[in-house]
């Protein structure tokens, strides 16, 4: 039998659980403890056999979405979270150590870039380079470093990565690969085909799409040797290896440092996970008509759009990804009120958002960037002008009507 189409892996991922009464759709669990006729179970479980025990580290319906994550991901484990951001984070502090180098692209979500600060106020080296191009992060290899992170495409001016060139480096110099593949989602982009050791998601965006859950992800491919990387405590060293750092993760992110996901929101997850194809091709239609009339808009001076032939990576991104997403950035003439514009839309939505049916919009200097302050939003190519688009799954007829109003 051939290999199955990535919806159709998704719809029937829970149905091949083997669920109670031939449910198509994992049940929401909403205990916190797991009871054991036979106290042996319980102990098994704190020793690292499969079970559950305490709902902050796992729970059936948080396993049955780690599995369809993994087949997303073509993946060899799963671990969820609460939120993009606590999987980032449980990624770094379970990892990283003080004294360690972290190699990571300057052209980061605001959030992670201030988590980054944060990571040296605890001895942890970082060097942000131009990811666009592998020359600057091979410049940045130290003897310390032990981790490379990048996003695929940037939010939001929506730079992409040399991810081929940078997994080709990262595995020759035995480096950690982590890449958040947020923007893309695994539908867009297989993280793995590019040698990436962890592939980070914020489920909350494209993966749920409905904006009514948050919820995080990290998949180890297998590809990475763990048996090399000396931050993996003796305790995780048993066992299959290509486990250890998935454990390690896991363990300290889940047990330790609390960021669990309820079974409530990895349901919702779960549920909008299975339209996830269908919304983000009609996403990614809407994203380049718009981008289009953007670009040809006297009233507009630059779009930012990875599917425009005139995007610097635009041969790179048609090259790795399916498709080229629904995150558009552009920048209005110095002379027209961005907030004055956005006030003028009927349809599109001013919230921060990424990844909703709905198209969101949003100035990003005095938003989203504004604590990052005006010299870093201009290494960052952000205008004080810029808006962002989270472009929706509305008829596209109806949107393109709506900017074309506005504009007016």
């Amino acid at each position: 039998m051939s290999a199955l189409g990535f919806t159709t892996k998704i719809v029937h991922s829970d149905h091949k659980l083997g669920l109670e009464a031939g449910a198509v759709h994992a049940p929401i669990h909403n205990s916190v403890p797991y009871g054991f006729s036979d106290v042996q179970g319980l102990i098994d479980v704190f020793q690292g056999q499969p079970g559950h025990a305490y709902a902050r580290t796992s729970t059936p319906t948080l396993d049955a979405l780690c599995q369809k994550i993994q087949k997303m991901d073509n993946g060899v484990a799963t671990a969820v979270f609460s939120s993009g951001m606590s999987a980032i984070v449980a990624t770094f502090l379970t990892l990283l150590k003080a004294g360690d180098h972290v190699i990571c692209s300057r052209f980061l979500f605001g959030n992670t870039t201030s988590l980054l600060r944060t990571l040296e106020g605890y001895g942890i080296e970082i060097t942000l380079v131009d990811a666009t191009e592998i020359k600057e992060v091979e410049k940045a290899l130290k003897q310390n470093t032990k981790m490379v992170f990048v996003e695929t495409i940037a939010n939001p001016v929506t730079q992409v990565s040399a991810l081929a060139e940078i997994g080709d480096f990262c595995e020759k110099e035995e480096l950690v690969y982590v890449v958040d593949n947020t923007i893309t989602s695994s539908f867009l982009f297989d993280a793995r085909a590019v040698k990436t050791s962890l592939i980070v998601t914020s489920l909350s965006k494209y993966v749920a799409g409905h904006g009514n859950a948050m919820g995080g992800s990290v998949t180890d491919t297998g590809l990475y040797n763990w048996e090399n990387y000396p931050n993996i405590y003796e305790g995780y060293r048993k066992g299959d290896s290509k486990m250890w750092g998935i454990s390690q993760i896991k363990k300290k992110g889940l047990r330790d440092m609390g960021a669990c996901l309820s079974s409530q929101g990895a349901h919702l997850i779960s549920i909008g996970s299975e339209t996830m194809e269908l919304r983000m091709q009609r996403q990614a239609v809407n994203a380049m008509a718009l981008a289009e009339l953007l670009e040809d808009h006297p009233k507009v001076a630059k779009v930012y759009y990875p599917g425009l032939a005139s995007h610097p990576q635009h041969v790179r991104a048609k090259t790795l990804f399916n498709g080229f997403g629904a995150l558009l950035s552009f920048d209005l003439i110095d002379d027209i009120d961005c907030c004055e514009f956005l006030n003028k839309l009927n349809l599109v939505i001013s919230a921060t958002h990424l990844g909703d049916n709905r198209t969101l919009a949003l100035p990003v200097a005095p938003t989203i960037y504004f604590e990052m302050g005006l010299q870093l939003r201009q290494e960052m190519g952000i205008s004080e002008n810029m808006i962002r688009c989270s472009v929706g799954i509305e008829n596209t007829a109806d949107l393109i009507a709506d900017f074309k109003q506005a504009l007016a």
